[in-house]
């Protein structure tokens, strides 16, 4: 079987993952190759390619990881796949979803000390919304609240746990040297926060 070989090296987030979602647009390669210089393109890769039902595997050498993809289920692209889509869409557009981006370690302007109170009361109480939170997405500095050592670790996992999707740009980690430390949630993409956005019933910006 033919394998699909794609060169991500020197891609900016969310490049690799936008060449994904171009390729299987047009196609369904049942066997896939993606080169990747850096640790956030291969966590954002693989969940990309796990969330479109490849399993995935991949190996590291000298700083470069290839991503090896395969699914039995090859064929047409997402494009000939209209109405499955619609309906799924229609039914994402009834469901009552509330998006929290947070993109500071604090809560709000003025004193510190006072904003990383309030951000630990804040995601304690967020439960209170009940089954209408759906997903946190931490961007900027907000994703140094994911990493080890953060005073709202406890917090988060608590929520993730409870089945809201935690998700911290991979990107954002890498500038703040953090993404070997991240101890909650999944590495995501700015594909994933404007489809999470366009996806929501109600997004709130901390």
């Amino acid at each position: 079987m033919k394998v699909i070989h794609i060169d991500c090296q020197n891609r900016p987030c969310p490049q690799p993952v936008m060449a994904l979602l171009e390729l299987l647009k047009a196609s369904r390669p049942s066997d896939l190759e993606v080169t990747v210089d850096n640790q956030a393109a291969l966590e954002n890769v693989s969940r990309f390619l796990r969330s479109r039902g490849y399993a995935v595997e991949h190996t590291e050498e000298g700083g470069l990881w290839r991503v090896f993809a395969h699914t039995d289920e090859a064929g047409e692209g997402e494009g000939k796949a209209s109405a499955p889509k619609a309906q799924a869409s229609s039914a994402l557009a009834e469901d009552l979803r509330t998006l929290v981006l947070i993109a500071a370690p604090v809560f709000g302007n003025g004193d510190d000390a006072l904003g990383g109170k309030l951000m630990k009361n804040f995601l304690s109480t967020l439960p209170e919304m009940g089954s209408a939170l759906w997903r946190i997405i931490l961007l900027n500095g907000g994703v140094t609240l994911a990493a080890e050592g953060s005073p709202v670790l406890e917090q988060l996992q608590k929520l993730e746990k409870s089945g809201v999707g935690v998700l911290a740009c991979g990107a954002c980690l890498e500038h703040f040297g953090l993404l070997g430390k991240k101890a909650v949630g999944e590495t995501t993409n700015m594909l994933d926060v404007v489809t999470s956005m366009a996806t929501a019933h109600k997004v709130i910006r901390i």
